[in-house]
């Protein structure tokens, strides 16, 4: 082994599994075609080949100027290269450059120095690259074309903050949009990166098609999250059918979770078995078992990716969430969303204050981190919903200010879209609710939070049918997640299409969860009067009254624009046959008549 001091580019293809999935053949073709024509680019400027991947390379220079200016003709000849191609079929390169003392051994480099150039090309735009400031400063005074400050990031297991430069080409073309990265949130706040290994097929192998598909629509329904990454289906299929432990393969792929699984078949029947695992610790953070009928098998392959994508998001979120706060001086935005996060899963009202703050100073760091201003908007909203603050004119306006700039910062976003629904929802604007809704279902069609999202919707216009059966669904596969309150949703459905049983098992489900929830207390009270149990009707209204002691039926009702008058008025009168009091005038007038009457 020996050490030296050398320039690295760490390169990959954008959008390249979703490439793969579509045209296989076509794409890798394509890849070994543009590689072949910009290899003499790198001999001409002195460098060599590290190794190959499935998609990408590591490159190696003796010079940084040399390293750098093969990184702006070799993307300036790809950006030619793709002019004339149809959008779905440009390939784009992302890079990114680092210069550093590397260890060489058997003609591969290794070192943090490497590292950091693997993180920095996730930073870079398709057909640009990302340039750490250390190697930027060495280079500049050679370099033609202006670089763009993109301020300081921090990455997985490199301990300091690093500065970064990038540059993409001019007249570069855009990625058609199925095949851009599932989200524009920044590559430096996503923290957890997700490895999906081939599902084992324990039947005969006939039957591997299944395990194959059903792993490879696994990696795609969860790449369309915005929280995580997702690697591709290259970095995990290497793996498959081989004896290796899933903390050297983490190692190897750079995962900080894994998820795998097995598929059985026996006669008609299918069952599926899938674990997430944190590698590192071995832990096992959700496990969960399908058991099928294999009738249409896409049919069914599909809604189990939806029920496994559903939940593995949601364990992955908040374990993020709950993971230790990193020992580090240089706050970051990240850092301070996700502390933010922690308290937010706690749903109490005082965490629920303590995440507020947390989130505007994430937002105060960086005010283009759209799912901080996501988030907030959802406390917001919650917070009035839950009565623990008045909704005032300027709640409501800040609560769709915030869901509308988490759309306009991250436009590919499905949970953006789905809280500035429930924003336009509360206010009554059932129009552009319903569009932000479908848009939100367009952009991850396994995102149940969508789904159920366009169930308020339709719960808004008085359609409570079609609104159950979305609640229902989304309570079914996600009923865990404190962004929505499925329980609470679907007992108002019921309870205006008069089934009061089943609002009280509702509501009962919810005051599980929540048990000071105001709005579940309310409707369960409406329900028992409209059943005729008065006694515990008024039983549930003292309750609901002992929790929020200024609440009246007028003031209550002032947040609800629902479409049908008399799905408002059905409410309103269950509430007064409970005993909850009409208004403030209600308060006073029975204080007199007590008074006159002793």
């Amino acid at each position: 082994m020996e050490r030296r001091l050398a320039a690295i580019v760490c390169a990959d293809v954008a959008g390249y599994s979703r490439m793969m999935g579509s045209d296989e053949a076509g794409t890798h073709a394509a890849f070994k075609a543009h590689r072949a024509a910009i290899h003499p680019i790198i001999l001409n400027h002195g460098g060599r080949v590290v190794k190959n991947t499935g998609d990408g390379f590591l490159l190696e220079f003796p010079s940084i100027v040399g390293a750098t200016e093969a990184a702006i003709a070799m993307q300036t000849l790809m950006a030619e290269r793709n002019h004339h191609l149809p959008a779905d079929r440009a390939m784009q390169f992302r890079l990114g450059i680092h210069m550093g003392d590397v260890i060489a051994d058997e003609d591969e480099v290794f070192g943090d120095d490497v590292n950091i150039a693997v993180r920095l090309e996730s930073v870079a735009s398709p057909g640009g690259f990302a340039i750490s400031a250390k190697a930027y400063r060495e280079a500049s005074k050679h370099l033609t074309v202006p670089l763009t400050d993109a301020g300081n990031h921090r990455f997985k297991n490199i301990k300091d903050a690093i500065e970064v430069f990038t540059w993409t080409p001019e007249g570069a073309p855009a990625l058609a949009p199925e095949f851009r990265e599932a989200s524009v949130l920044s590559q430096q706040y996503r923290t957890a990166i997700v490895g999906v290994l081939p599902f084992a097929n324990l039947s005969d192998a006939q039957d591997e098609y299944f395990s194959d598909g059903l792993t490879e629509d696994l990696i795609h329904a969860l790449s369309l999250q915005s929280f995580y990454r997702v690697l591709s289906r290259n970095s995990t299929f290497a793996f498959k059918g081989k004896n290796v432990g899933t903390r050297l393969i983490a190692r190897e792929i750079d995962a900080t979770y894994l998820i795998q699984g097995s598929v059985r078949r026996a006669g008609a029947k299918i069952r599926v078995t899938a674990e997430l695992i944190a590698p590192e610790t071995g832990e096992q953070l959700w496990t969960g078992r399908y058991d099928r009928d294999i009738g249409d098998l896409f049919a069914m392959q599909d809604e189990i990716t939806t029920n496994l994508s559903a939940a593995i998001a949601t364990e992955i979120v908040r374990a993020e969430a709950s993971a230790p706060a990193r020992l580090s001086t240089d706050v970051s935005a990240w850092d301070r969303f996700l502390k933010g996060l922690s308290h937010y899963y706690r749903q109490t009202k005082e965490d629920l204050a303590a995440a507020v703050e947390l989130f505007r100073e994430a937002i105060g760091l960086d005010p283009k981190l759209s799912i901080a201003h996501a988030y907030l908007a959802t406390i917001q909203i919650q917070s009035i919903q839950f009565g623990w603050v008045k909704g005032t004119r300027e709640m409501w306006a800040e609560a769709m200010n915030l869901a509308e700039t988490s759309v306009r910062l991250d436009p590919r976003s499905s949970f953006a879209f789905s809280i500035l629904s429930w924003a336009h929802a509360m206010e009554g604007h059932h129009e552009a609710a319903m569009d932000a809704a479908k848009r939100a279902v367009a952009l991850n069609p396994y995102d149940n939070g969508a789904r159920g999202v366009l169930g308020i919707c339709h719960f808004m216009i008085g359609e409570h049918r079609e609104a159950i059966e979305l609640f229902s669904m989304a309570a079914q596969r996600d009923n865990s997640d404190p962004r929505y309150q499925w329980a609470a949703l679907n007992a108002f459905s019921h309870y205006l299409l008069r089934q009061y049983d089943a609002t009280l098992s509702w509501a009962r489900e919810q005051l599980y969860i929540n048990p000071n929830h105001m709005q579940a207390l309310a409707i369960r009270a409406a329900a028992l009067a409209q059943l005729g149990r008065n006694d515990e009707a008024s039983e549930a209204a003292r309750v609901l009254m002992a929790n929020y002691p200024t609440l009246n039926v007028d003031r209550h009702l002032r947040n609800f624009h629902w479409k049908r008058p008399e799905d408002l008025g059905h409410y309103r009168e269950g509430l007064l046959k409970a005993g909850v009091p009409l208004g403030k005038l209600t308060l006073v007038q029975s204080d007199v008549k007590r008074a006159a009457e002793s």
